[in-house]
């Protein structure tokens, strides 16, 4: 299974990314949505996994959950918007760790790229950055991955010039 994977659009989505999901099997959105066009747009041409942000909105959060819980190739998935870092996540995303034991850990929030192997639970975390062109941020990113088997594998980035 290829994965693409985004967060942070903040109502920004164009055809770039899309082109860099274009083989993918599913687009998985870390929350900050934005405009529910974002969505419309992406589940038009793949299977969408998403959880809402801290900026979406009524309409976004009444189709989105706050957390997607899944195993996909033998792969449990746990993904958030906010949810911290190893040694740092937010109680009760620790928690929530705790009792599923996931292999995978997503959050977005931060807009910083990160890929960390959290060898205390025993998972890899990852945070796509941002996408949207709101924010910090001056490149803005997103990740592809394939899931097969129980593992993990084929990372690949798209950065682009927030301007």
């Amino acid at each position: 299974m290829k994965i693409g994977l985004l967060s942070d659009t903040h109502s920004h989505i164009d055809q770039k990314v899309l082109d860099f999901f274009k083989d993918c099997n599913e687009v998985w959105h870390a929350g900050d949505i934005g405009d529910i066009s974002v969505l419309d747009t992406l589940e038009s041409l793949f299977k969408v996994r998403a959880v809402y942000g801290n900026i979406d909105n009524h309409q976004v959060r009444s189709f989105i959950p706050e957390f997607q819980v899944f195993t996909l190739e033998n792969y449990k998935v746990v993904m958030t918007h906010i949810g911290g870092y190893p040694n740092k996540y937010a109680p009760r995303i620790k928690k929530l760790l705790l009792t599923e034991k996931p292999n995978l850990f997503i959050s977005g929030h931060s807009h910083i790229l990160k890929v960390i192997n959290d060898e205390k639970l025993n998972l890899l975390h990852v945070n796509p950055g941002a996408y949207g062109k709101s924010g910090f941020h001056k490149i803005r990113t997103a990740v592809r991955f394939i899931i097969e088997n129980g593992k993990i594998s084929d990372f690949e980035i798209l950065e682009i010039n927030r301007n």
